[in-house]
């Protein structure tokens, strides 16, 4: 093999490596989620959540909280913000989800109250049955 042929094959094995390096990601980007983990049912006891404390969950490998709202009972919703996905941490004292990177603050409805995110966070079925609470 010549050094001309080499080079031209290097350089081929270099194109194509970048090409999928660009075309993958895009790919997985554009195409739905799967739905293999959807579905799952997350079941937690009410006494592990007393009025105005709240307990972290993972829901459909989305990082949750569910919160015993005072005078309005059981809220679950995603804790992933919905500016850059940090995850926001609920301030018992303030009655508010704060997400530590932007300042984006929540209100326990899960609305933008101040800061740079865009839309709500994400709320979860929830349904309370007996002693239970099942979510998702």
């Amino acid at each position: 093999m010549n050094r001309r042929r080499f080079l031209i094959s290097l350089l081929g094995l270099l194109g194509t490596t970048v090409l999928v390096s660009f075309v993958y990601p895009l790919a997985r980007f554009l195409a739905p989620p799967g739905g293999e983990a959807k579905g799952k049912k997350v079941v937690i006891k009410r006494s592990e959540i007393p009025a105005g404390s709240a307990k972290d969950i993972v829901v459909d490998n989305i990082p949750s909280i569910v919160i015993n709202v005072p005078d309005r009972g059981f809220i679950a919703l995603s804790r992933v913000c919905t500016h850059l996905g940090c995850l926001v941490e609920y301030d018992k004292i303030k009655k508010r989800l704060l997400c530590p990177c932007h300042a984006g603050i929540y209100d326990l409805e899960g609305k933008v109250v101040s800061g740079p995110p865009p839309k709500p966070l994400q709320k979860f079925v929830l349904m309370v049955a007996g002693e239970d609470i099942v979510i998702g």
